[in-house]
This record gives C-alpha cells, sequence and structure tokens, in this order.
C-alpha cells in the first residue's frame, strides 16, 4: 500500500483493515497490554505548529480513542504511559504546566459520567502540584463503580520507583503486624512485591507492550510486570496512531509463541 497514491490508500484503509481483523479472529489476544504514548512533541513540530502542547491535546483525545478500540478487542486492561517521574523534574516549566492541564483534562473526560472505564492513576502523584494531584484522585475515585475495563494511567510514574515503594509497603505491612524487621529480609518474596504495586490490578503480567514513535526502550515502564511481556515498536508518533498500526500490534502478538522461559 505505501506504493499508492495517498488518496488511495486513504480510501482502501477500511478494506485493509477489516482484512486485518478478519485474520485475528480465533487467535489469541493479550489480556493486559501497556502502551507509551511517545511522539507528541515531535508530532507536534513536524505539523509545523509552534507550540508543542499541541500534540499533547491531539495525543489526549488519542488515548479515549485507543480505548475504545482495545475495548472492541476484548481488552480488558490497558496501562497508558502519559508522564514519567523523570518528565516531571525534566521538562521546562513551559512545557510542564500545559501538559498537565492537558493530563488532567484527559482523565477527568475519561472519568465523566457515561464513560465505561475503571480509571487509576499510578505513580507519585506528590510529586505533581497539590491541585493537579487533587483533581486526579477525584476523577479516579468517581470509577471506583463501574465494571468495565481498568485503565491504569501512569503519571509520575517510574517503574523503579514503584518497585522501591512496593517493598517499604510490605515492609511496613510486616512491621505493623507484629513482625520482626530482620525476619521481613528472609522472608520476603515476589508475591510480597506483586501485592503492593500501584495498581491492584497491576500486579497481572502485562502481555503486550507498545511503544510509539520509533524508539526502543522501555523508560521505565512497567518493570515489574514487564518481565514476560511481549514488545511492539511502531514508527508512527502518538497522534498519529490508528487503529490499523494497533491491528498490526495485536497480530504481532498472535504470531508470537510466548515460552515463558521453557
Amino acid at each position: 500500500m505505501a506504493l499508492l497514491p495517498a488518496w488511495m490508500r486513504n480510501a482502501a484503509m477500511p478494506i485493509y483493515e477489516q482484512r486485518v481483523m478478519k485474520g485475528l479472529a480465533g487467535l489469541p489476544r493479550p489480556r493486559h497490554v501497556g502502551i507509551m504514548l511517545d511522539g507528541n512533541r515531535r508530532w507536534a513540530r513536524q505539523m509545523g505548529h509552534t507550540d508543542v502542547a499541541e500534540g499533547y491535546r491531539v495525543g489526549g483525545a488519542k488515548a479515549e480513542e485507543f480505548l475504545t478500540w482495545c475495548a472492541a478487542a476484548d481488552i480488558g486492561h490497558v496501562s497508558l504511559f502519559m508522564l514519567s517521574d523523570d518528565n516531571v523534574s525534566g521538562r521546562p516549566e513551559h512545557e510542564l504546566v500545559p501538559l498537565l492541564r492537558i493530563i488532567e483534562d484527559t482523565v477527568t473526560g475519561l472519568a465523566a459520567p457515561g464513560k465505561p472505564w475503571r480509571v487509576n492513576v499510578i505513580g507519585s502523584l506528590d510529586l505533581l502540584p497539590g491541585e493537579h494531584a487533587a483533581a486526579l484522585k477525584e476523577a479516579a475515585a468517581a470509577t471506583a463503580g463501574r465494571t468495565g475495563p481498568q485503565v491504569d494511567v501512569a503519571i509520575g510514574y517510574g517503574g523503579r520507583r514503584e518497585i522501591v515503594d512496593a517493598v517499604r509497603t510490605a515492609f511496613r505491612q510486616h512491621i505493623d503486624a507484629g513482625g520482626d524487621p530482620a525476619e521481613f529480609a528472609d522472608r520476603i518474596d515476589i508475591e510480597d512485591i506483586s501485592a503492593n504495586l500501584y495498581s491492584a490490578a497491576g500486579a497481572d503480567a502485562t502481555d503486550l507492550v507498545i511503544r510509539t514513535s520509533g524508539e526502543q526502550r522501555m523508560s521505565g515502564f512497567l518493570l515489574w510486570q514487564s518481565a514476560y511481556s511481549e514488545f511492539h515498536f511502531v514508527d508512527v508518533y502518538w497522534p498519529a496512531f490508528r487503529r490499523v498500526d494497533f491491528l498490526r500490534a495485536l497480530r504481532s502478538y498472535a504470531e508470537r509463541d510466548r515460552r515463558y522461559g521453557k
């Protein structure tokens, strides 16, 4: 299709999508998909915007669209990597302030009445300004009674920080129960850490991790949960990510032999 004129590619895309969807029938599907929403600023510059916040705005709207694709594919748990702990400390204020507003608006939109998703914000919200942290917590709390897909939104998130926090929480639980601190060092195990990750559902193994923008690294995303994940890297920037790109990722996942070390 790449050799066809743009108008012909656009006209043929729905037919091609249906073909890919048909090919996925009966094949394994991931239960938990993590996606790194990368390339917003580069997309904005590529499109000629002088304000890179436009990339974040378009990317924020894409998040809800992506979740509808996941729901149609019967994927019950999605983790969206929106902002790392390094981003909070490393981005200049003129970029970070509008980005936080856009993230807040995106999460509030996902949590709005009538939406199906159970939203959980994972990460170190204490790194964020208080008003943003409070708004994010309030939005997530409003979805607590829903029965739809679980959506973990990673904000101020770092995988190493999450593991350290999980160990600390497990240690405090042991001490609060009257346990001996020295004993904890001998008895701590995988389950203790898994049970104390940021998301109650987050301990589920992440089956498929997608990263947009062409970068091929984890950047600290779901380090514990992705021990046996399949990875799919896409050259397209996040705001330009299409349903067909998602379907190709599902096809790639279905074609792999997941041996889990065997």
